[in-house]
């Protein structure tokens, strides 16, 4: 059972690292002008992008399993689904584009309160469940990969 904890704090620790990555792109953002803010902002939806999936595909459904939280994974499930919608606006846009920053600012807000959500109540509550944290493991890390490595041929694709 040991290693089946040290395995679920592996991924919760995962999880965090990507949130304070994603906070600290979102407070880069606001300091930076011109081109260093579209390669924030281009890299901050890349890492949501991933996240989100690894969440959505893989580690919510192995959550809402083991706990008994109906109403607070649909709020999270519908915080991602904001998420979206708001990412795939902003690449619509161009950085310069006048509401560009003004969805920029929103999707970081509304990350920033999902995250504590997240971290202030589901993960403490999934830590403690019975979910194969192994099997788990294997799957997301395979996934963050392959999901890595296809969104950034894709950004490397879109600055040519």
């Amino acid at each position: 059972m040991a290693g089946t904890a040290a395995v679920a704090s592996g991924i919760i620790e995962m999880l965090k690292e990507d949130h304070a990555k994603v906070k600290g792109l979102f407070e880069d953002f606001e300091s930076a002008e011109g081109r260093e803010q579209a390669d924030i902002a281009a890299t901050a939806i890349m890492e949501l992008e991933v996240h989100a999936d690894l969440e959505e595909k893989l580690i919510y459904p192995s959550i809402r399993k083991q706990i008994d939280e109906d109403e607070m994974m649909n709020q999270a499930v519908e915080e991602h689904h904001l998420v979206h919608v708001l990412v795939k606006e902003l690449k619509k846009l161009k950085p310069k584009d006048e509401v560009f920053q003004a969805k920029f600012k929103v999707l970081g807000e509304l990350v920033k309160h999902h995250i504590e959500e997240e971290e202030g109540q589901i993960l403490p509550k999934a830590q403690e469940s019975e979910i194969d944290w192994d099997k788990l493991e294997t799957t997301v890390m395979k996934r963050r990969e392959t999901m890595t490595n296809k969104l950034a041929g894709q950004k490397k694709a879109s600055k040519r």
